[in-house]
């Protein structure tokens, strides 16, 4: 099973999606980055400031979700990511079922 802990400064300057939690914001970095992609597009993907991007793709690489592939200068979620993905799906799916 997965746990992370994060101690990221909250920047709520898009007030409509200020109430997602930090596993919603890490589910959104790994689906925009499945396959690859840069900074700029995990940026407008998953709805974060520059300064919010930053931080949490530092966390998600350092914990092994995401990874940086120096060749092409792209991000890709990586076999642990998806992993994170599908129990988090599996999560929402228990949830709504009830």
């Amino acid at each position: 099973m997965i746990f992370l802990c994060f101690q990221i400064a909250d920047d709520n300057s898009n007030s409509e999606m200020k109430y997602r939690s930090r596993t919603d914001i890490v589910s959104s970095i790994l689906e925009a980055a499945n396959g690859g992609t840069t900074k700029t597009k995990i940026m407008y993907k998953a709805y974060l400031s520059y300064a919010q991007m930053k931080e949490y793709v530092g966390v998600l690489v350092e914990s092994g979700l995401l990874e940086y592939v120096e060749g092409e200068g792209l991000f890709k979620t990586t076999q642990k990511g998806l992993e994170y993905l599908k129990r988090y799906d599996e999560i929402g799916q228990l949830v709504s079922t009830s």
